[in-house]
């Protein structure tokens, strides 16, 4: 049986019949769905916080209702659509050129699929938006960045990724599920390192001409969930081939699934480091084909020091002494980087309300939880490593989904549950 709270919000949200019950709740439940996003949407941390204390304090804010709000509730303006090529979006005070292709058609009641493109050496967003927006239909919405020189292999260039996505998602209705990375050269070297520290946030990565140094392999083993299309030029004297290979090689060794295409065309120009536009049907029609799963019922994550944010229903919070990269991601090469020492947990949900999990230097992590992986009705037991961690019931928490929703912003992962796990002494 429905809850109050499930049936006041279809009430709301489809629109009920003239009586008199539908013009009691429906104030109250739009009071409520503009409260839970100012806070989700809130920037000071202090107004967030009255928003959340507020929230809490509503007695018709329960977790079936403010979940189904934050899933369908947000509702979208109209924004300028077309040939955007001259936004701008402020990363630390830094602003930096972000150009966008909106779809004439584009409708707000309507969610759309995101393809963010990151450019080449010595390009700009603006330049690969006219590349790319005569490649994708109008169901989708485009977004080129521009960073100096192309280094996406940096700390600031992965700040403004994210918050690309993070502000497109803001101003239009993007498909969560149907957000995709790619890039050409260093671009491609940004969606493989972006896409592997960030996997749980894209449907696909598409990287193009392109590669990653021995020491960043280990971090393949975060796309599990995540599908990968790679080009790459026979021919290509920039970015060698057997760097994407290599690749391929490493992720037929952890048994993923991808698709990867060479081709022996070349360009006056830029020889075989290119992305031929023959190349492009395919990518596209695999773009149409993918969809994210939000809730994977097995993960993957592997961190350096400089990586402990949640990784979809699980986070690393405290490890061993392991490798940490400084702000340029790729150049330091101190002994545990040579040496690949980086924390590792591969978590499974099973059937009788079991989690089972294995972890490699770490020492603490967190379980997000909801009623989709587990039954929070029946006890939960947690296996690390071959010992029984927890055992017992769990208790689902409104602020918990609220404070987790507001730092994903992901309306398809919202965890009412956290379980914080210490891990046993005999961490292999």
């Amino acid at each position: 049986m429905a809850s109050i709270g499930r049936l006041i919000l279809l009430v709301l949200l489809v629109g009920a019949p003239d009586s008199g019950l539908a013009e009691e709740v429906g104030p109250t439940v739009a009071g409520l769905a503009s409260r839970v996003f100012e806070y989700l949407d809130a920037t000071d941390g202090d107004r967030a916080e009255r928003l959340l204390q507020d929230i809490l304090s509503d007695e018709s804010a329960s977790i079936d209702t403010v979940s189904q709000l934050i899933r369908t509730g947000r509702t979208y303006q109209s924004r300028p659509v077309g040939n955007l090529p001259d936004e701008r979006i402020t990363i630390r005070g830094q602003a930096y050129a972000l150009s966008l292709l909106i779809p004439p058609t584009y409708h707000a009641s309507k969610s759309y699929a995101l393809v963010l493109c990151l450019h080449g050496f010595g390009f700009t967003g603006e330049e690969y938006l006219e590349r790319w927006k005569t490649r994708l239909s109008e169901d989708y919405l485009l977004a080129c960045p521009t960073y100096p020189s192309g280094a996406w292999f940096t700390r600031r260039a992965e700040e403004l990724v994210l918050a690309t996505i993070r502000e497109l998602q803001a101003r239009y209705h993007v498909d969560p599920n149907r957000i995709f990375l790619t890039g050409m050269s260093n671009g491609g070297i940004g969606a493989w390192l972006i896409g592997m520290h960030h996997a749980s946030v894209f449907a696909g990565i598409a990287p193009m001409a392109s590669g990653l140094d021995n020491v960043l392999m280990p971090f393949l083993a975060n796309l599990r969930q995540t599908p990968i299309y790679m080009i790459h030029g026979k021919k290509d004297q920039v970015m060698p081939v057997d760097l994407s290979r290599s690749l391929a090689r490493e992720l037929d060794a952890l048994g993923y699934p991808y698709i990867y295409r060479e081709h022996e065309r070349e360009h006056p120009v830029a020889g075989g480091h290119y992305f031929p536009k023959e190349e492009l049907p395919d990518l596209v029609a695999w773009f149409d084909s993918h969809r994210r799963d939000p809730l994977p019922t097995r993960l993957t994550v592997v961190r350096d020091g400089s990586h402990f944010q949640a990784f979809n229903w699980v986070r690393l919070d405290s490890t061993d002494p392991i490798a940490a990269f400084s702000d340029d991601l790729v150049d330091k090469r101190d002994e545990r980087i040579k040496r690949r020492v980086y924390a590792k947990l591969d978590a499974s949900i099973r059937e009788g309300n079991r989690v089972e999990v294995q972890t490699h230097h770490v020492r603490r992590y967190s379980l997000f939880l909801n009623e989709s992986l587990i039954d929070p009705a029946k006890p939960l037991t947690v296996i690390t490593n071959g010992q029984v961690s927890f055992t017992g019931t769990v208790t689902p928490s409104l602020e918990t989904l609220l404070r987790q929703a507001r730092l994903r912003q992901d309306s398809q992962r919202l965890f009412p549950i956290h379980l914080s796990i210490s891990v046993p002494s005999a961490d292999p």
